[in-house]
């Protein structure tokens, strides 16, 4: 049985009930973050809430909980659950209002709603056993804001099963510059001549924190070259290596896009680095 937390309640998560009226199901307006625990320890917890109270500062919701509650409230949940290998979900909506209307409300409380789900164990940087991607590829079409982690995911979901429906794991995204933006669910990467490349954030990308965390530990503990720049379509056909980025898959090699191989159709070598040093780092955010 899954214990969630509601306003205040721990409570079994078939018991969890908000007003139709809340403004997260009328209008998707809220913000949600999914935070990875192993065995209780929580990762990247520090740079999670940070992006989910920016969230909440660019929609105008102020935060019903400091930061230090966020922390007691996913270890909570953690303990309640097991402690296993899960994702602790975590979001606020603007709250239910008397009325359906447009404008942000005044005077009504947000909704905080948490529970936790199975994700795979950690991963191994093993080459020859690591879980691996087929993708498709497609046009992004979602809002222009996708910086902002909005639980409004129809467009992603949308992209998501373009992709399912040709058999694919995931899609790899394009902008109309044939630029590429980001998976569904994930953020990209691409490795060319042993260095990696992956798209600056702007209104087209959700800051990743996978990917804040990769980039900062490529940073500090590897002599790999790492470039944030444009990478188009025509690049990404001919990588090295392409890696997704993501809370429940960390770092993730693609092995196939569009029916092609990407390199020799295995994980790459600087992948393997990558993730071993990942996997080395990770708790320390």
């Amino acid at each position: 049985m899954t214990i969630a937390f509601l306003n205040g309640d721990y409570l079994p998560l078939e018991e969890a009930r908000i007003s139709p009226m809340d403004r997260g199901f009328l209008f998707g307006d809220g913000i949600y973050e999914v935070i990875p625990s192993y065995g209780g320890r929580l990762v990247g917890f520090a740079p999670h809430i940070e992006r989910m109270h920016d969230g909440m500062n660019a929609i105008e919701i102020l935060s019903p909980h400091s930061n230090q509650q966020w922390r007691e409230i996913c270890e909570t949940l953690a303990q309640r659950n097991g402690a296993g290998n899960l994702g602790i979900y975590l979001q606020v909506s603007r709250g239910a209002d008397t009325k359906r209307h447009h404008a942000y409300p005044t005077g009504i409380t947000p909704t905080v709603f948490g529970f936790t789900f199975d994700i795979p164990a950690e991963p191994t940087a093993d080459r020859s056993s690591a879980k691996t991607l087929k993708v498709a590829s497609g046009e992004d079409k979602r809002w222009q804001r996708c910086n902002i982690k909005s639980v409004a995911l129809l467009g992603n979901v949308m992209h998501f099963q373009q992709g399912a429906a040709d058999g694919k794991d995931e899609i790899l995204l394009y902008n109309k510059a044939h630029n590429v933006t980001e998976g569904a669910a994930c953020n990209v990467f691409i490795v060319k001549d042993g260095t990696v490349i992956t798209p600056p954030l702007d209104h087209q990308i959700l800051p990743g924190i996978t990917r804040h965390i990769a980039l900062d530990i490529l940073h500090k503990y590897s002599d790999i070259p790492v470039e944030e720049r444009s990478v188009s379509m025509e690049e990404a056909r001919h990588a090295d290596e392409i890696w997704f980025s993501s809370s429940t898959k960390e770092l993730i090699a693609v092995v196939e896009l569009d029916g092609s191989p990407v390199g020799d159709g295995r994980p790459g070598p600087v992948w393997e680095q990558a993730q071993t040093l990942f996997t080395e780092h990770k708790y320390d955010y």
